[in-house]
């Protein structure tokens, strides 16, 4: 099929992109003392090299002492480490591309013991990180506020910063999601039973997000109905239900949802071809981000016994191209294939996807 569609701008009033190409967002544990280095700059500057519109930056923790959950991972707070930041984002806009931090909480997903913040235990709605088993710290109305005001003032960097756009991470099992998923909040106050009341910690952090960079500051989020510790939960079972968690996220100031799934060619519910960024879209009527094994063989997750992104070949873009060219979607999300290709952009644009190199595990070793 023609790839003209994905090489189309997109005017999205304050962010106006020269293509559809996302760079998804993929946790590197590449940043020794919690701050991106020189090779963290180079690794991103490449992919903007290499045409893709927009950068989503790994997973980069708030200002709170239980954001973090795994070694080496960027942090979004601290004169160094927004230095560091601020040249990234530089180094991107000089290539053409724009760029975006993921402000990320781990929730229960931290263990005790993570570096550098020691014996601190994960926070979550209910003290579990899986349903049923408490073993976490059960947040308190202070905790909640305080994790709020970290996300805002994260969100006030990335704009002092120069950043394009935020994206909030409310998905795969972490803390905004896990007070979204009925089976890790089990709270009986304001912030836990009905779907509307599980939603009101990801209203108030985007509310607070909006206040704090005004009205024109691209807001996305990310949000997902699987989970690292259940592949096949959902929060929704119907269009209606769907209908009613995002209405008052789109209202709360989301611009921009990033729909995440395992597999972007399967449809969301019964019959529907839609995938799941698409009844996004069309309830929302926001722009919407597809991603899900883009581009190739195999979905990412991994095979048992195994802890690295799955390996696979190149894949035809046909139908990914058929459902853009529709406007299922706004924007697609490439992983992996941009780990093996950094100018995985470029060479689609040029008609030359038979060079394009297969994923392998060998490639998360480096930064490249």
């Amino acid at each position: 099929m023609n790839h003209s569609v994905l090489f189309q701008p997109l005017d999205l009033g304050a962010l106006t992109l020269k293509n559809r190409i996302v760079m998804a967002p993929m946790t590197r544990n590449m940043s020794p003392g919690n701050i991106p280095g020189p090779q963290s700059l180079e690794y991103y500057r490449r992919r903007a090299e290499g045409g893709v519109g927009l950068i989503i930056t790994e997973g980069t923790c708030i200002n709170h002492i239980a954001a973090n959950g795994y070694p080496d991972v960027p942090y979004f707070h601290g004169e160094e480490r927004l230095a560091a930041w601020k040249k990234i984002a530089d180094a991107v806009h000089r290539e053409g591309g724009k760029i975006a931090p993921q402000l990320w909480h781990c929730g229960g997903m931290r263990r005790a013991g993570t570096p550098p913040e020691g014996e601190v235990n994960g926070y979550t709605p209910s003290g579990m990180n899986v349903p049923g088993k408490v073993n976490r710290h059960e947040m308190t109305k202070q905790d909640i506020k305080d994790v709020i005001a970290a996300f805002a003032q994260g969100a006030a960097d990335a704009k002092a910063l120069g950043f394009d756009a935020v994206e909030l991470h409310g998905a795969h099992g972490y803390l905004i999601d896990q007070f979204f998923w009925e089976g890790t909040n089990q709270r009986n106050d304001e912030y836990g039973g009905s779907l509307e009341n599980r939603s009101r910690f990801a209203i108030e952090i985007i509310q607070a997000v909006r206040a704090a960079v005004g009205p024109d500051f691209p807001i996305i989020l990310r949000w997902s109905q699987w989970k690292q510790q259940d592949y096949t939960a959902r929060l929704v079972e119907s269009p209606e239900t769907l209908e009613q968690f995002l209405i008052p996220l789109s209202e709360a100031g989301v611009d921009i949802f990033h729909c995440s799934t395992r597999r972007f060619w399967e449809p969301e519910f019964e019959g529907s071809t839609l995938n799941l960024a698409g009844w996004t879209r069309k309830i929302t009527g926001k722009p919407a981000i597809t991603v899900g094994s883009v581009g190739l063989s195999d979905e990412f997750l991994p095979l048992p016994g195994q802890a690295h992104f799955r390996e696979s070949e190149p894949a035809s873009l046909d139908d990914l191209l058929a459902r853009l060219e529709n406007a299922e979607f706004d924007l697609v999300a490439v992983g992996r294939a941009l780990i093996a290709n950094p100018d995985w952009a470029t060479k689609i644009e040029a008609g030359s996807a038979e060079q394009l190199a297969p994923y392998t595990k060998e490639m998360l070793a480096e930064l490249v």
